[in-house]
């Protein structure tokens, strides 16, 4: 964090920058977001978050939008237009303080923002110019699962160069279609500290003959990981291309690898073989990093208000490509109902490599001989929440009244760890069967965001026999 403390303190000195993110985490938002994108108001991908809130507001900003809108969308519109004008406010100096306490947190984290330990207090600033921007958050933890109770994830800052942002920070990332995961790169784990370029607004290339790629979203994040582990201050970087060829129609690529790290080759030639992907023409010990690569796709059918979409990730590379295929697939369906809007989600995910085979292969996923850690950072998996050799099937309900009261239910039934291969695996270092319910309730009030949330857990060894324990998880959150 001292890296990023010191990036943090000498971009302050420059001239303001870029509009600000927004982060994974509101289920809310992205529900908005998606519906209006659905409606062909907003134009920007959002398969790959932070979403630069400087693109939707471009998007949003027709004020004649209102009079096209159907009345129950009206709500969202607004609520989105409002979030937008805030966000990239010039030169305002926003303030936002929230607190989380739970009884037992969410183990197998979605892409909501839930505690990851008992007790959360969180300070943030945050400012925006016409070129610069910046955001310090610190937050305080109880009890915390990797020994380190003052954090300042959250935190960066960026500046733009032309339609480019150049940020450093610890910034979570969700990249794919999925709710309740990723299985590439999600916020299971905390953020990476990490320098980042990409871009600002996702117009289309300007020549005709390139315009039907559509609008399009790239960026690629080089950082750091902890010390405290087999193969210390190792380096991860990430890449991502994102497009819309159809308004109706999402595509993304993407790319990670840890590599470097003490006691490894970490030269310009290693870094070059990662980039061209010669990993297993060379002995172990020669291998220029752990990579994982794959695609994809969120498709909203024609004239009804469903979508189906899909994710691939290969642990593996055969013949320059991709292999040994993690997958994970949903459908979502939409609509109103009296003045408000609804959503529902069904996901299938399997962490086992060649996961459509019989039998897959086992002890494969996130991990790696010369990363003894695997694909973790801090004890947690960079992706899919369920971690290695997992099964998970997941629905979602989501009501959000005209007022912004929001009503979710989540369930989810998985199997962790399921051939005991991955000793390090958490929260499953043995085969675990592992179920949950959760019902939440948000409202805002006065200015603050209030959250409620109950839930059952039942977990306990693959054939024998599990526990039963509830959860009260109570939030608030204002901005000043």
């Amino acid at each position: 964090m001292r890296l990023l403390a010191g990036l943090l303190l000498a971009f302050i000195a420059l001239p303001a920058s870029a509009g600000p993110w927004l982060a994974p985490g509101d289920v809310r938002m992205r529900h908005d977001l998606q519906l209006l994108a659905d409606e062909g108001i907003v134009q920007t991908p959002l398969t790959s978050w932070p979403v630069s809130w400087a693109d939707v507001s471009r998007d949003v900003a027709d004020e004649a939008l209102a009079a096209r809108i159907a009345p129950a969308m009206l709500p969202v519109l607004q609520r989105v237009q409002a979030a937008a004008r805030a966000a990239t406010r010039v030169d305002d100096i926003a303030v936002e303080a929230g607190a989380t306490a739970s009884t037992e947190p969410v183990q197998l984290r979605s892409f909501e923002d839930t505690p990851r330990e008992d007790g959360q207090l969180t300070v943030a600033a945050t400012q925006t110019g016409e070129r610069f921007a910046w955001r310090l958050q610190g937050t305080v933890v109880t009890s915390p699962e990797d020994d380190h109770a003052a954090r300042l994830d959250g935190s960066y800052a960026g500046i733009a160069l032309g339609n480019w942002m150049l940020s450093a920070g610890a910034t979570d990332r969700w990249w794919g279609p999925g709710w309740n995961g990723s299985l590439i790169l999600g916020n299971n784990a905390r953020p990476v500290p990490s320098i980042t370029l990409e871009r600002n607004y996702s117009d289309a290339f300007k020549p005709g003959w390139l315009k039907w790629l559509g609008r399009f979203r790239w960026s690629i994040t080089a950082g750091q990981m902890e010390k405290d582990r087999d193969v210390p201050k190792a380096r991860f970087m990430g890449a991502r291309l994102t497009w819309k060829p159809r308004p109706s129609v999402e595509i993304g690529f993407s790319r990670s690898a840890q590599w470097c790290g003490d006691g490894r080759p970490c030269g310009f030639g290693t870094f070059k073989d990662l980039l061209l992907g010669n990993d297993n023409d060379q002995p172990q010990a020669q291998q220029p990093g752990n990579q994982m690569a794959g695609f994809d796709f969120r498709w909203k059918l024609p004239r009804i208000p469903v979508a189906v979409y899909a994710q691939g990730i290969g642990e593996d590379e055969a013949n320059k490509l991709p292999s040994k295929y993690l997958g994970l697939f949903g459908a979502e369906v939409y609509g109103t109902l009296r003045g408000g809007t609804w959503r529902v989600h069904a996901e299938l995910a399997d962490t086992t490599c060649n996961f459509s085979r019989k039998p897959p292969t086992f002890g494969c996923a996130y991990t790696n001989g010369n990363y003894p850690d695997g694909y973790r950072y801090r004890g947690r998996n960079l992706g899919h929440g369920i971690d290695a050799d997992a099964e998970q099937v997941a629905v979602g309900a989501l009501y959000v009244t005209a007022a912004g009261t929001t009503w979710q239910l989540d369930a989810q039934a998985s199997r962790l760890n399921r051939a005991g291969a991955n000793p390090d695996v958490l929260p499953a270092p043995l085969p675990t069967r592992w179920q949950s319910v959760d019902l939440t309730w948000r409202k805002p009030i006065r200015g603050a965001d209030l959250r409620v949330s109950l839930g059952l857990e039942r977990q306990g060894p693959l054939g024998g026999k599990a526990r039963t324990d509830a959860r009260v998880t109570l939030g608030w959150h204002r901005g000043f």
